[in-house]
C-alpha cells in the first residue's frame, strides 16, 4: 500500500509539472510573436529602401499575422503578461514608424506626412513622461480615435506597399488618396490625448 501510494503522488507530480510546463510554453507563445515582429521590422526597412518591394510587403503581411496572433493567443488563453503588455504597443510602434520612414526614403510618401506622425508620437511621449513625473496618473490607454489613427496609418502604409510592388494606377491613386486622411487622424488622435490628458490633471 505505502508503494501504490507514493506510486499515485509521484504520478500527481509529473501531471502537475506537465500542466505547469504547458502553461508557461502558452505563456510565452504571445511574447514571442511579439519578439518575431520586432525582428521582421528592420527586415521590413530593408525591403522598402532597397527597392525589393514585393519582398517587403509579404514581410509586413507576416508581421501583421503576428500581431493578430498574439493578441488572440494572449486572451484566447488568458495568458496575458505585464511583459507583453509593454512589449507588443512598443513592437508596434517602431514597425509602423519605421515603415513609413522607410517610404519615405524610398520617395513614396511625402516627409511632411512622416514628420506628422513622428511629431504626434513624441508629443504623447513627453506627455506620458511628464504625467510619469508630475501625476498619479499610470493608464495610458489607447483611445478610439488612437487605435482608428493608427488603423488608417497600416491601410495607407500597406497600399503604398502594395502600389510599389504592383505599379498599380489604381493603387497609386487610393494610395495617395489616403495621405490626407492619415493625416487628419493622427492629429486629432494626438489633439485628443491631450485634450483627455489635461482633463485628468484638471480633475486632480
Amino acid at each position: 500500500m505505502p508503494t501504490r501510494r507514493i506510486m499515485v503522488t509521484r504520478m500527481a507530480t509529473i501531471t502537475s509539472r506537465t500542466r505547469t510546463t504547458g502553461a508557461s510554453i502558452y505563456r510565452s507563445i504571445p511574447n514571442l510573436l511579439t519578439i518575431a515582429r520586432l525582428g521582421l521590422a528592420p527586415l521590413i526597412f530593408w525591403a522598402i529602401t532597397s527597392g525589393r518591394h514585393p519582398l517587403a510587403l509579404i514581410l509586413f503581411a507576416c508581421a501583421a499575422l503576428t500581431d493578430g496572433l498574439d493578441g488572440m493567443l494572449a486572451r484566447r488563453f488568458g495568458q496575458t503578461t505585464a511583459l507583453g503588455a509593454y512589449l507588443d504597443p512598443i513592437a508596434d510602434k517602431i514597425l509602423l514608424s519605421g515603415v513609413y520612414l522607410s517610404l519615405a526614403l524610398a520617395g513614396s510618401v511625402p516627409w511632411w506626412l512622416v514628420i506628422v506622425i513622428f511629431g504626434r508620437d513624441v508629443f504623447l511621449l513627453a506627455s506620458s513622461g511628464v504625467a510619469l513625473l508630475f501625476t498619479e496618473f499610470r493608464q495610458f490607454r489607447p483611445s478610439i480615435w488612437g487605435k482608428t489613427s493608427t488603423f488608417i496609418q497600416i491601410v495607407c502604409a500597406t497600399a503604398w506597399m502594395a502600389q510599389n510592388a504592383a505599379n498599380s494606377t489604381l493603387l497609386h491613386a487610393a494610395a495617395q488618396a489616403l495621405v490626407w486622411p492619415a493625416a487628419a487622424a493622427t492629429v486629432w488622435s494626438g489633439l485628443h490625448y491631450g485634450w483627455r490628458g489635461l482633463r485628468f490633471v484638471r480633475a486632480h
